[in-house]
């Protein structure tokens, strides 16, 4: 599931302040502390457009184990290691 609370702010331009977790108490403020009301739908289907770079940074390997990659099998080595990662979860 997508982090609630970014949805909202990508839909909802408005929002200066978020308070709660769930879709069931979460209540959301403008600038002028009024409620805002959220559109659900909108919200539950968007999609962060980073996600593939938070997948990638916890798939690759450590630098230390990058390093150790590159001094063992080159430039090329360590390429075709991380291309496995950035196949996988490719730019949209």
């Amino acid at each position: 599931m997508a982090d609630l609370h970014k949805g909202i702010r990508a839909i909802h331009s408005n929002v200066i302040s978020i308070n709660g977790d769930t879709q069931e108490d979460i209540i959301a403020k403008d600038i002028n502390g009024d409620e805002v009301t959220i559109n659900w739908t909108a919200v539950n289907s968007w999609t962060d457009p980073n996600e593939y770079k938070y997948k990638r940074a916890a798939e690759y390997p450590s630098i230390i184990d990058q390093l150790d990659d590159i001094y063992h099998n080159g430039i090329d080595g360590w390429k075709a290691t991380i291309k496995t990662t950035k196949d996988k979860y490719p730019k949209e």
